[in-house]
């Protein structure tokens, strides 16, 4: 999920320069909202799984905080994989 939003991030960064750069508008207003809800569930993801990746509260609000982040989800899916590994 984290690699999702993330991806859908830089379509929305490149979306956002097409629309001030060639007055292209559709671009944000079709991936701004699938964006936002891909958010949204990673966001409950990470609050649904912490616990299982050994987490603490304060690694699951950083998680959050970096999907916020252009690339942050790239991070986060290496988090992942790194408790995953673990386990």
């Amino acid at each position: 999920m984290s690699r999702l939003e993330a991806a859908s991030y830089l379509l929305l960064l490149v979306a956002t320069v097409l629309k001030y750069g060639a007055s292209y508008e559709t671009g944000v207003t079709v991936i701004g909202p699938i964006h936002g809800v891909l958010y949204l569930v990673y966001v409950a993801a990470l609050f649904r799984w912490f616990s299982r990746l050994s987490w603490t509260l304060y690694r699951a609000l950083a998680a959050m905080a970096l999907g916020a982040l252009p690339l942050g989800g790239f991070l986060v899916d290496r988090w992942i994989k790194a408790a995953n590994q673990k386990s």
